[in-house]
């Protein structure tokens, strides 16, 4: 998505403002380089000092990574996401802890306001992650697993619940990555074929046991080091 030219008043915030929505539309992935001030700049028709202004009030909110020498990152694609990176950092287990607060209710909400065509979607993704799996794409099998989850929460209709878990997606990827080891066809993998079932069937306990019982078991494998296959 090109950058618009900025009016000339209010500068940094509008600046700011279209350097998030770049962000957010996927100009920029996360872990990517953004271009330099001076690019920015010329780009958008204003000083570097005013570049540097709205970048220095990203990084503050945990979206971009400025590092020094080297240039500057996208760590997230929301404010609420950066502040999930910052509080868990690397700690896989409160990623999981903050996973299942979420998905168990939303699994619940799921399995009570589904639409059919919500629910062909995750049989979809079931079915596409199932491929992978098998034909061991583990990047595949990452994103399909991720998109399972996210849609999981859609499914529910609670926007709130929704747009905060749009705000951890880069965290869940991250946690489905490290509990996915490389041969996906380890025996000790965790299925989800009983939570599409207890969702399609409007089992609203059922569900949210399903979601609380795969989460439950990747935090005790998390805890005794043994690595699992989530899906």
């Amino acid at each position: 998505m090109p950058l618009a030219t900025t009016r000339r008043t209010g500068l940094v915030d509008q600046v700011i403002g279209q350097l998030r929505e770049a962000i957010k539309q996927g100009e920029w992935p996360v872990g990517h380089r953004i271009p330099t001030e001076a690019e920015l700049g010329e780009r958008l028709g204003v000083g570097r000092n005013t570049v540097r202004e709205a970048v220095r009030a990203l990084a503050h909110s945990g979206l971009l990574d400025v590092r020094q020498g080297d240039g500057t990152y996208v760590r997230a694609t929301s404010e609420v996401s950066g502040a999930i990176r910052r509080l868990c950092g690397p700690e896989l287990r409160e990623v999981l802890q903050v996973r299942r607060g979420l998905e168990v209710e939303a699994a619940r909400l799921a399995a009570t306001s589904r639409t059919e065509a919500e629910l062909a979607r995750l049989t979809e993704l079931l079915a596409r992650r199932d491929e992978a799996q098998r034909a061991d794409k583990l990047a595949e099998f990452i994103r399909a697993d991720t998109e399972f989850h996210l849609t999981v929460v859609q499914c529910g209709h609670n926007a709130l619940l929704a747009e905060l878990y749009r705000g951890i997606t880069e965290a869940v990827t991250a946690s489905v990555a490290a509990t996915s080891p490389d041969h996906l066809t380890e025996k000790r993998r965790i299925e989800h074929r009983g939570l599409l079932e207890a969702i399609a069937d409007g089992d609203p306990d059922r569900a949210a046991a399903e979601a609380g019982g795969f989460l439950d078991q990747l935090l005790i494998d998390t805890a005794a080091h043994r690595p699992v296959t989530e899906g």
